[in-house]
């Protein structure tokens, strides 16, 4: 597991589920299905809108890994916060 805060470029479909993904100027293919991320966040006042998004995506040499990923209050930026190999 890789904890991580990096920006990445997600392309979502016409339902807005991930279908690609370039992280580290590598694309990624989505080669499962896409499951939302269950946010856990400590009692606050107001929470932030939080949209997240895990799956496995494979590159074009075969390498795949499990990708967690979150938009804040409807930013047009993901944020990459774990990948699993």
């Amino acid at each position: 597991m890789l904890a991580t805060d990096a920006a990445v470029w997600l392309e979502l479909d016409e339902r807005g589920t991930p279908t690609r993904l370039v992280w580290r100027g590598i694309p990624y293919r989505v080669s499962d299905q896409p499951t939302v991320l269950e946010i856990e966040l400590p009692i606050l006042t107001h929470p932030p809108a939080i949209d997240g998004w895990r799956f496995q995506a494979t590159d074009d040499s075969g390498d795949s890994r499990v990708f967690d990923v979150i938009r804040i209050d409807g930013r047009a930026e993901w944020r990459l916060v774990q990948t699993y190999v």
